[in-house]
């Protein structure tokens, strides 16, 4: 169970989390994360609720912004054939304080860094991607997002990006359904440790559910860079506290 003063603090902020991510396209999972740790939530209860949220937030952008008609099946099916099982794997491996400390906070410094440093995509012309490098890229990042809890859009986007292998539009749907299959395969996975859902996951997903209304609207309106820069920022504080928590002394 949550403290009513900590959910008092973090309902808005995973409204506030949601509407960042999903104005991007993606489920927010890390977001979530990182307002449980801000407020002091317990670890074993942050994994499996942040990967419901993601869940429902992915689903709604998904349905709201049109992603349906961008999706490449070639692309996004060795993606996910290695992707669920692995995710799957690492939603089963249960970590310590430490550990999950030091494996989100680089996870989630290494996001920020690319948000805060790497400059905005812009279309170009499309690259082939390799079925094989694929497969790895997605069993890498779902085994990532299964030992982390969330769905790995935050890692994806950014390779498929870079790489050339999307165009933005596209991006943002692949994202999504990579993001939604890893988050289902992790929860899986949680549960066979035993993992429980706090008694107040439902009014975390209605917070998390208004936010991504207000960022599948925002992502129509104002500069996406924005919200990117700010983004990265709060995923920068998060992963330097967790970092600390981390190291011994």
């Amino acid at each position: 169970m949550i403290p009513s003063d900590q959910l008092l603090l973090l309902l808005p902020a995973i409204t506030v989390m949601a509407a960042l991510y999903s104005s991007v396209g993606h489920g927010g999972a890390s977001g979530y994360l990182v307002a449980m740790v801000l407020l002091g939530v317990a670890p074993e209860t942050m994994k499996p609720a942040a990967l419901i949220m993601n869940i429902f937030v992915t689903g709604l952008a998904c349905f709201r912004l049109g992603l349906a008609g961008h999706l490449r099946p070639r692309l996004i099916l060795p993606l996910v054939a290695t992707s669920i099982p692995a995710a799957f794997l690492g939603g089963m491996i249960k970590l310590d304080s430490a550990q999950y400390s030091l494996i989100l906070g680089g996870a989630l410094l290494a996001s920020a860094l690319k948000i805060l440093l790497l400059p905005a995509a812009t279309e170009q012309p499309l690259r082939q991607a390799s079925v094989w490098l694929l497969l790895l890229t997605g069993a890498l990042i779902g085994l990532i997002a299964g030992l982390t809890g969330i769905g790995g859009g935050v890692y994806l986007s950014p390779i498929l990006l870079l790489a050339g292998w999307t165009t933005m539009r596209t991006n943002a749907a692949t994202a999504s359904v990579f993001i939604l299959c890893n988050s289902l395969a992790g929860l899986a996975g949680h549960y066979t440790t035993g993992a429980a859902l706090p008694a107040e996951i439902g009014w975390l997903v209605l917070a998390a559910v208004i936010g991504a209304l207000i960022g599948t609207e925002l992502c129509k309106r104002l500069p996406l860079y924005k919200l990117s820069w700010l983004l990265g920022i709060v995923l920068m504080v998060a992963a330097l506290k967790l970092l600390s928590e981390a190291v011994p002394g």
